[in-house]
């Protein structure tokens, strides 16, 4: 597809690797029982920044943070999806995820995936005071009901369709399995396709609501699935 730009974006949890980066970190490190109890009454950004508060007072360092992170399972046609594609002239790969930039940094850094990336748009971190901060991405109110408070992927996706459109055409691609990826699903026009992962909470929305989603859809189960159907679109734009 000659002059066209194709844009992949990846959801991170359960859609690039195995598993939540952030229930992995909390199940992992001991923090369930207070986990299940902020859940009840916190927003989940806020409730990641309190583990991480709570992992501080028990002594745990960054450091063990990094190590427990870099156990998180990634299946290797992933890997293998990603290179490829990011090998590809006039195409790029982005992240939208409603996880936190460290997480994601030093899992992609585990795998050698971190340059792959254009972009990765998710919530912020730092480290102040030997402990993680974990904010939300968006600030202030973005107006979208379908979408969490401190992210919504459909407003990204569409000034990611903005910011390329100028330069010319885009395709995009979107792989998600999530709720929250269903917003981001809406944007996408007939010339994009989105890749939900089946029997997850993003396949079972599109199922219900197929005929408002204008992209064309594959659905993909594994790793295996991910990288014949992703290799095919960014080969040849069709399957």
């Amino acid at each position: 597809m000659e002059g066209t730009t194709t844009v992949v974006v990846f959801d991170f949890d359960h859609t690039m690797i195995e598993d939540n980066s952030d229930t992995w970190v909390v199940e992992q490190m001991g923090l369930t029982p207070l986990f299940d109890q902020l859940r009840r009454t916190l927003p989940w950004f806020t409730i990641m920044d309190r583990m991480m508060e709570e992992l501080h007072s028990r002594g745990k360092t960054i450091e063990e943070i990094t190590e427990c992170l870099r156990r998180v399972p990634m299946n290797p046609r992933v890997i293998s999806a990603i290179r490829k594609a990011h090998s590809l002239p006039r195409c790029q790969l982005r992240i939208i995820s409603d996880a936190n930039q460290f997480f994601i940094e030093t899992i992609l850094k585990q795998f050698g995936l971190f340059d792959c990336f254009t972009e990765i748009v998710t919530n912020p971190s730092i480290i102040e005071g030997g402990r993680l901060r974990i904010f939300p991405y968006h600030s202030s109110p973005h107006g979208c009901s379908l979408c969490p408070l401190n992210l919504c992927k459909g407003l990204v996706i569409e000034q990611i369709q903005a910011s390329i459109s100028e330069k010319g055409k885009v395709r995009m691609i979107y792989l998600g399995d999530g709720i929250g990826d269903f917003c981001p699903s809406l944007k996408l026009g007939e010339g994009d396709h989105v890749m939900p992962r089946k029997d997850f909470p993003l396949w079972e929305r599109i199922c219900d609501n197929g005929t408002i989603i204008k992209a064309k859809v594959y659905e993909w189960s594994n790793g295996e699935e991910l990288e014949r159907i992703l290799s095919q679109l960014v080969d040849t734009g069709t399957i």
